[in-house]
C-alpha cells in the first residue's frame, strides 16, 4: 500500500470514529491524572498529613471523579481497558504498575 493511500484512507475516517477517538484519548489522559491524585492522596493519608475531614472530602472526590469518568466512558461507548496509549516495549500508559503485572512462567 502507498503512503498517499495509507494517509488517504486514515483522512476518510467517518466523524463518529473519529469522535470516539478523540474521546478515547482525552479520557486516557484523564485517567491517568486520576490515578496520580489518587496514589498522592493515599500517600498523604499514610503519611498523616491529612484530618479526618480532609480524608472524608479526598474520598468523596475522588468517589465522585471515578463516577463521572464511567459516565464519560459510557457516553463514548469505551470500555475502562480501552483506556491506554500503546507504547511500543514499555507497555501502555494505564498498564499495571510495575510489580504487579501478571507474568506467564510457561514461557
Amino acid at each position: 500500500m502507498s503512503t498517499e493511500r495509507a494517509v488517504s484512507q486514515r483522512l476518510a475516517s467517518d466523524p463518529e470514529s473519529v469522535s470516539r477517538d478523540l474521546g478515547q484519548l482525552v479520557l486516557t489522559i484523564v485517567e491517568l491524572l486520576r490515578q496520580l491524585m489518587e496514589r498522592q492522596a493515599l500517600r498523604r493519608v499514610d503519611t498523616g498529613e491529612l484530618s479526618e475531614v480532609q480524608v472524608e472530602q479526598l474520598g468523596l472526590a475522588l468517589m465522585r471523579l471515578e463516577d463521572a469518568m464511567g459516565e464519560l466512558r459510557e457516553h463514548f461507548g469505551l470500555a475502562p481497558g480501552d483506556l491506554g496509549l500503546d507504547l511500543g516495549p514499555l507497555g501502555t500508559l494505564l498498564g499495571e504498575p510495575p510489580g504487579e503485572r501478571v507474568t506467564d512462567s510457561t514461557t
